[in-house]
């Protein structure tokens, strides 16, 4: 079981400034190392205080240099804001400088206020998605490629830095249409997922969808493709902290979700309102949901949802809002020091017993 935590690098208001912000996801980053988690992933948005993060290629290059070992992910380059050229060429870089710990997360997109930005129609985001998807593995692992779809054009042109992981970047597909995810399984990608803020029933029926798009594609989940898992979680004994925690989660969900329904407010054109929805969930109901709580509650209901869903990878996200940062970085050391190890000898000993 390898874990991961997600930094998505969120701005809540103008008390915190966008050095802290980027400071605070390269201080969590090495502490991530130092904690034992495998891998750090680095959002990508733009032109509003969703998040921070412009360029998760950029982020990674940076943390390369900072760290050792733990691998580096993007989660996700938005492919359609990107021209094909430049991104193989970053993308063999990023390989290199971080002497192959690249985990290449792509997705096709949901904001359109950023893709108006970028001069890209949204509609035509699913189109320019999968045309990246035939460039890249030809990219990285040929000499001369070329294509000509109706959206990508590139002439016969080789990538000067190649990647060191033979034969490329692990890919990760991040999408809710079963399509998407099917081509990912069918090519042997691995696949990131999310139950957002919902409890055990949907965690149920994520693992049914995906258990039908594996068997839809010829594959079968548990054997043969590997996914990981977006969760919020958070354990204390301090009920102030696992509510000043929820609170920032449900206001990524807020800001999220005014963004994609294009229902965004701000009195400046940059930071966007936190307005309140009718189906806002409860703490209450937050608390039922999420794996928070002490130590010994965040491990049995992490080790629940794991016995239903069976991901390869969880990502933790860290990086929500304005949640102290001192305090997140002592979360994700306990993580390291006691969730990790109980959670890893735990799945041993059901993956021990099913065999």
């Amino acid at each position: 079981m390898e874990f991961g935590v997600f930094i998505l690098a969120q701005q809540r208001g103008y008390h915190q400034s966008s050095q802290q912000v980027i400071q605070n996801s390269i201080e969590q980053t090495v502490v991530a190392e130092q904690a034992g988690f495998n891998t750090a992933w680095y959002a990508e948005h733009h032109f509003n205080n969703y998040s921070l993060s412009p360029s998760p290629l950029m982020m990674i290059a940076h943390m390369a240099a900072k760290t050792q070992r733990i691998r580096l992910g993007s989660a996700v380059c938005i492919l359609p804001l990107y021209h094909p050229a430049r991104f193989l060429a970053e993308v063999g870089f990023v390989d290199t400088v971080s002497n192959g710990r690249l985990e290449l997360g792509i997705g096709s997109g949901y904001q359109e206020f950023e893709f108006e930005r970028f001069g890209v129609k949204i509609e035509d985001s699913g189109a320019i998605y999968n045309e990246f998807l035939d460039i890249i593995p030809k990219g990285l692992t040929q000499k001369i490629v070329e294509y000509d779809g109706q959206f990508l054009k590139l002439p016969p042109s080789s990538i000067a830095v190649r990647p060191v992981q033979d034969p490329m970047p692990p890919l990760w597909i991040t999408s809710g249409n079963p399509v998407t995810l099917g081509r990912g399984v069918r090519e042997g990608h691995n696949l990131f997922v999310t139950a957002l803020l919902n409890g055990t029933d949907a965690i149920v029926a994520l693992r049914e969808r995906l258990d039908k798009v594996a068997q839809d594609n010829g594959a079968d989940l548990d054997d043969d493709v590997k996914f990981g898992f977006l969760r919020c979680a958070f354990a204390s004994d301090k009920q102030s902290e696992i509510d000043a925690y929820l609170d920032n989660a449900r206001f990524q969900r807020r800001i999220s979700e005014s963004l994609k329904f294009r229902r965004a407010q701000s009195d400046d054109g940059y930071m966007v309102k936190e307005v309140p929805s009718p189906t806002d969930p409860s703490f209450e109901q937050l608390r039922k949901n999420l794996p928070v709580g002490s130590v010994n509650q965040v491990i049995d209901k992490m080790l629940e949802e794991i016995s239903i869903l069976r991901p390869k990878h969880i990502a933790l996200q860290t990086q929500l809002g304005d949640f102290d940062q001192k305090t997140m970085l002592r979360q994700i050391e306990l993580w390291g020091e006691k969730i990790i190890p109980a959670i890893r000898k735990e799945v041993e000993s059901m993956s021990a017993v099913s065999a």
